[in-house]
């Protein structure tokens, strides 16, 4: 994340989306394992089609409107990858912009609320609860998280640093447990001890948008 003025710029958007693009393509490999071990494993190839077609959406599309942009991030990612993932994570970005439609700068305090919108869609569209172990398990501790240290505070890198560790933290406490929602709770005990993907998906993308 970076900042000038305690603000964001449609820039600042482009340029974590774009980090967070290399780092799904980075780590499609470690995805589909993943994916293979408890799903249907196409998981890393529907990230990479997703991180595709957003990259050439984010170098292309000349808007000033940030909840605009990430409304049209939404379509491409629901046109490019077909799955259920997939239309979380286009939930996700058009909640997230219609939260903030009309504004070409974003207060970096009302990220919070930013993240837990997207984060409701997720959990209105999928059905899921926490300790469900899901991506839920992931976002919702990340979005209080983020919340709390910038209520404190502290200098949006740090408050950063602390939504990557708490994501973390959600994937490994539900790794132990077995998994309750979609095709992975078909394979019951299975499940237990294997880190959920999606839950592995949302780690990978808040650390790529904090990295500096």
């Amino acid at each position: 994340m970076n900042t000038q003025n305690d603000s964001l710029s449609i820039d600042s958007i482009k340029t974590a989306a774009l980090r967070v693009c290399k780092a799904i393509e980075t780590n499609q490999d470690y995805l589909t394992e993943l994916d293979q071990a408890i799903g249907d494993g196409d998981l890393g190839i529907t990230m990479n089609k997703i991180s595709l077609a957003l990259r050439e959406y984010v170098t292309t599309t000349q808007v000033d409107d940030i909840g605009q942009f990430l409304v049209g991030a939404g379509l491409v990612s629901n046109r490019a990858g077909s799955s259920s993932f997939g239309t979380l994570m286009s939930t996700a970005l058009m909640r997230a912009g219609m939260k903030v439609k009309g504004n070409n700068q974003i207060s970096t305090a009302y990220l919070p609320e930013i993240l837990s919108a997207a984060t409701l869609g997720i959990q209105e569209r999928g059905k899921a609860q926490l300790n469900d172990k899901t991506v839920l398990d992931v976002l919702l501790p990340a979005s209080n998280a983020l919340k709390y240290a910038l209520d404190s505070g502290i200098s949006l890198k740090d408050a950063g640093m602390q939504m990557v560790e708490a994501a973390k933290a959600g994937r490994d406490r539900v790794t132990p447990l077995k998994s309750l929602i979609g095709r992975a709770s078909w394979l019951g005990e299975q499940t237990i001890g294997k880190i959920d993907p999606g839950c592995a998906v949302a780690v990978i993308i808040l650390e790529a948008i904090v990295k500096a």
